[in-house]
C-alpha cells in the first residue's frame, strides 16, 4: 500500500534550537538559527558524487581552511594533535548519483546508477522532469530529465509503473552528439539533481541531507579541535570518499595509517537517531582493514532524518544539533551548544554557453517572468511584471479588469484583432491544514503529481485586495487597477517540501501533501490559509547553444513573446484595432479568457492565442502528430482538442510570415487555448506558438530562436492590413 511516512515530530517556530556562516567554531560566537540552517543547506548541495570526489576535494580542502588537505582518493582530511592515541572521525562526503551511460546521436544522454544508488523507492523517479547537473571535468553543465508531455495524458494513460533509472533521458539542449561534447560532457560523467540550498522553518531538505549534515558536524568539530579543543593524542577528521561502495576512501586511508585506536563513523541519515557500536564484521570490506588494525568495532552515529534516502530527505535543526553534540562527545572535543557551523564553499556555478546577442533580450525577459509564481487566480506578481516590462506607450494605456486580466488597446476602432497570452501556471492550492501543519493540496491546472512529489515547495501569501476570478466580471477594465497592480507587494513565500511516499507501487501518488516546518497555528500566524497557492522553487536555465528550461514556460514564453512584439510596434502604424491581452486562470478553465470573450468577442474579427505548441519532438513521444522540431521556427497551432483554425486564416498568417521572411511550422497538438472562448462569439481562433518539450513539467524546454521569431511574427501579423 502506498503511503507517506508519518511526521514523528514537528517544530512550531523556526529555530527552536540554536544550531549555531562564517565565524570559526573555535570562537564560541553565537550564530543565528537561520544562518546555521543556511550553512547546513550549503553543505547539502556540494557537487560531490561517488567516485568523482577528486574533482572537488582540493577546492573543498582549500576553502575549509588551514590544516585541511585532500588525498588521492578524494578524502578531505584535517589532522590535529600528535602522539597517541590516534582516533579517526569520519563522515560520508559522497552521495548516490547517476552516470552518463550513452551519448546518443540525437544529443540526448542515457544514464545509469553509480553503484547501488539510493534505498528510497522513488529516488530514480524523482529525477524525471527535473533540472539536473552533469558534473564534467571542467565544471557542472545544466540538463533536464525528459518527461512525457502533460498534455498527452491519454497517450500515457497506461504509464503507471514507478520510473527507474533505465527509463531516464537527459536533454542538455544539444542537437547532436558533437554539441554534447562541445559542452564538455563525456561518457561516465556523474549526473545529480540541480537542487537549491533549501532551508525551511527549523530544518533543511536535500538529496541525502543527513550524510551532508554529518559532514558539517565532523568539519565543525574538527575546526574546534584544531583551535585547541582536542583531547590528548592525535585526531583525524575525515570527509571520506566512496561510502556508497562501502567506505572505500576511508578504508584506503586507514589501511596505511596504523596504529589507530578508535574509529568514529557518522553514517547516512536513518529514521531514528543512532549512537552505539558496530562490529567490524558488519562493515563489509572495511571490516577487514579494521581487523588488521586490531579494531573489533567502531562507534556508529547517524542523524535522524525524515524520508531517508529520498531526494527531499529532511533534517530538523534539533536533530542536526544533537548529531553534532554526539560527534563532539565521541571525539572528546569541547564544543559549546551555540558554536557556529563551519560553512563550506559555495557550490560551483553552472557553465552557461554564450548567448547570441540577438537572443539576449528574449532570454533576459523570459527569465524575469518565468521565475515568478502564479497559480490560477494568484497572478499578481506576473501581472505587475508584465506591466513593468511594457514600452511606455503601452503602459500608459494598460487597463486591468476586475478578474485581473491585462488589456492594451491600440489602433483605429475597426476590424479588432486580439492577441492573448496567459499569466498563470499549473500548481496547487491548499485544501486543508492538519493540526501538525501538514497541508493537503488540490491540483490547479494539469500539474503532473509525480513530478512534484518529493520536491521543494513554496506557499504564497497573496496581498489583500487582489482582483479575483471568483468575485469579478461585474465591471469594466480600469486604469486605476493597472496603477494599483504596479504597486503590489506581498510577503515572501514560505518554504517547505512536497511530501513523498515511503512505499510506492505506482507512479503517481493518490494525494499531494506538503510540509512547511510549522504547525497549523504557526502557519496561521504567517498568513497561510486554505486556498493559498502552492508551487515549487524554479530557476530559468540556459541549455546548450540556444535552449532554455524552466517551469511555467507555458505561458511565460507566450507573455514574453507578446511583450517583445509590443516593444517593436509603433502604435501609429496600426491600421485597425489591436488588443494585446494577458489573461488569468487559463489553466484548467480558461476563466479569464471567458470574461474577455463576453466583453470583446462579438466585436473581434479574429483572436490569436500565444501559447505553447506541445511538440512530440522528444524520444518519449510518437512523432505521428504534434511533431514540430525545436529551432525550426514558431508554429501555427492549427488544430487542438477544442478548436480548428479556418484554412483561410492559416493561409493569411503564412502569407504574412513569408513576406516577413519568417519560417513557420504548421501542426496539430493536444490541449486547448484561451482563444477557444472567442470562437463561440464568432471570432476564429488560431494559435501563434513556439514548439515546447515536456509540457506542464518542472523542466519545460524551448529554443530561444523560436521565441524571438514568434515575437517577430506577432508584430508582423499585428501590423498587416486586413484582408
Amino acid at each position: 500500500m502506498d503511503g507517506y511516512p508519518l511526521l514523528k515530530r514537528y517544530t512550531a517556530v523556526a529555530g527552536l534550537c540554536t544550531i549555531g556562516v562564517l565565524a570559526s567554531p573555535g570562537t564560541g560566537a553565537a550564530q543565528s538559527p537561520q544562518a546555521g540552517l543556511d550553512a547546513l543547506a550549503q553543505w547539502t548541495v556540494l557537487d560531490v558524487a561517488t567516485g568523482y570526489e577528486t574533482r572537488s576535494a582540493e577546492a573543498l580542502a582549500r576553502a575549509l581552511g588551514p590544516g585541511w588537505s585532500a588525498d588521492a582518493w578524494g578524502n578531505v582530511v584535517l589532522r590535529t594533535g600528535s602522539g597517541t592515541p590516534r582516533r579517526v572521525v569520519a563522515c560520508a562526503l559522497d552521495r548516490p548519483a547517476l552516470a552518463v551511460s550513452e551519448i546518443r546521436a540525437d544529443g540526448y544522454l542515457r544514464v545509469h546508477r553509480i553503484g547501488r544508488g539510493s534505498r528510497h523507492p522513488l529516488w530514480d523517479q524523482a529525477h524525471e522532469a527535473q533540472q539536473v547537473r552533469i558534473l564534467t571535468a571542467a565544471g557542472p553543465v545544466a540538463g533536464v530529465v525528459a518527461s512525457p508531455n502533460g498534455h498527452f495524458a491519454q497517450q500515457h494513460a497506461a504509464d503507471s509503473a514507478v520510473v527507474s533509472a533505465d527509463q531516464l533521458w537527459v536533454d542538455v539542449g544539444a542537437r547532436d552528439a558533437s554539441e554534447v561534447r562541445a559542452l564538455g560532457i563525456e561518457l561516465l560523467d556523474p549526473v545529480t539533481r540541480h537542487w537549491p540550498a533549501w532551508s525551511y522553518a527549523g530544518g533543511v531538505a536535500a538529496p541525502d541531507a543527513g550524510r551532508r549534515v554529518g559532514c558539517a558536524a565532523v568539519a565543525t568539530v574538527g575546526e574546534r579541535a584544531r583551535a585547541g579543543g582536542a583531547p590528548a593524542g592525535e585526531s583525524w577528521f575525515v570527509l571520506s570518499a566512496q561510502e556508497v561502495f562501502g567506505w572505500v576512501g576511508l578504508s584506503a586511508l586507514l589501511a596505511r595509517s596504523a596504529p589507530v585506536a578508535d574509529v568514529i563513523l557518522v553514517g547516512p541519515g536513518e529514521a531514528a537517531f543512532t549512537r552505539g557500536t558496530r562490529s567490524a564484521e558488519r562493515m563489509g570490506n572495511l571490516g577487514g582493514v579494521l581487523g588488521a588494525l586490531g579494531l573489533s568495532q567502531v562507534t556508529w552515529i547517524a542523524p535522524r532524518v525524515e524520508a531517508p534516502g529520498a531526494l527531499s530527505e529532511r533534517v530538523q535543526a534539533e536533530d542536526a544539533a544533537a548529531l553534532r553534540t554526539a560527534v563532539a562527545d565521541a571525539a572528546g572535543v569541547s564544543l559549546s551548544a551555540n558554536a557556529p557551523w563551519l560553512a563550506p564553499p559555495a557550490r560551483a556555478a553552472l557553465h552557461v554557453p554564450p548567448t547570441p546577442a540577438r537572443l539576449v533580450p528574449a532570454a533576459d525577459l523570459l527569465r524575469t517572468l518565468v521565475e515568478l509564481h502564479a497559480v490560477p487566480g494568484h497572478e499578481w506578481a506576473v501581472r505587475r511584471a508584465v506591466l513593468e516590462a511594457m514600452p511606455q506607450w503601452a503602459r500608459e494605456r494598460a487597463l486591468v479588469d476586475d478578474v485581473g486580466n491585462v488589456i492594451v488597446e491600440a489602433g483605429p476602432d475597426r476590424d479588432t484583432t486580439v492577441f492573448m497570452a496567459h499569466m498563470d501556471e499549473v500548481g496547487y492550492e491548499i485544501e486543508s491544514i492538519a493540526p501538525n501543519g501538514v497541508v493537503t493540496l488540490g491540483t490547479r491546472g494539469g500539474a503532473v503529481s509525480s513530478a512534484w512529489e518529493g520536491q521543494t515547495a513554496l506557499v504564497h501569501i497573496d496581498p489583500p485586495g487582489m482582483p479575483s476570478v471568483a468575485s469579478g466580471e461585474g465591471g469594466p477594465p480600469t486604469r486605476e487597477r493597472a496603477l494599483a497592480a504596479l504597486q503590489t507587494e506581498a510577503a515572501p513565500p514560505l518554504r517547505g517540501v512536497f511530501l513523498t511516499r515511503d512505499v510506492a507501487t505506482r507512479k503517481r501518488p493518490s494525494e499531494m501533501q506538503a510540509w512547511f516546518g510549522l504547525d497549523a497555528e504557526g502557519l496561521a500566524t504567517r498568513g497561510v490559509r486554505v486556498g493559498a497557492g502552492v508551487t515549487s522553487h524554479k530557476e530559468g536555465l540556459r541549455l546548450g547553444p540556444t535552449r532554455f528550461t524552466a517551469r511555467a514556460l507555458d505561458d511565460r514564453a507566450g507573455s514574453t513573446a507578446l511583450l517583445l512584439a509590443l516593444r517593436s510596434i509603433d502604435p501609429e502604424r496600426l491600421t485597425h484595432k489591436v488588443l494585446f491581452t494577458w489573461s488569468v486562470a487559463e489553466e484548467g478553465g480558461l476563466r479569464g479568457a471567458g470574461v474577455m470573450a463576453r466583453r470583446y468577442g462579438a466585436s473581434a474579427r479574429r483572436i490569436f492565442s500565444i501559447d505553447t505548441f506541445v511538440s512530440s519532438d522528444t524520444p518519449l513521444e510518437s512523432s505521428h502528430f504534434a511533431y514540430a522540431p525545436l529551432g525550426a521556427g514558431p508554429v501555427l497551432r492549427s488544430i487542438e482538442n477544442s478548436s480548428v483554425s479556418p484554412p483561410a486564416e492559416r493561409a493569411r498568417v503564412l502569407r504574412i510570415a513569408e513576406a516577413a521572411g519568417l519560417p513557420v511550422q504548421v501542426g496539430l497538438t493536444q490541449g486547448g487555448t484561451d482563444g477557444t472562448t472567442f470562437t463561440f462569439w464568432g471570432a476564429p481562433n488560431a494559435g501563434l506558438s513556439w514548439p515546447g518539450r515536456y509540457s506542464h513539467a518542472p523542466g519545460e524546454v524551448l529554443d530561444l530562436v523560436d521565441l524571438g521569431r514568434l515575437a517577430e511574427l506577432i508584430a508582423a501579423v499585428a501590423l498587416a492590413p486586413e484582408a
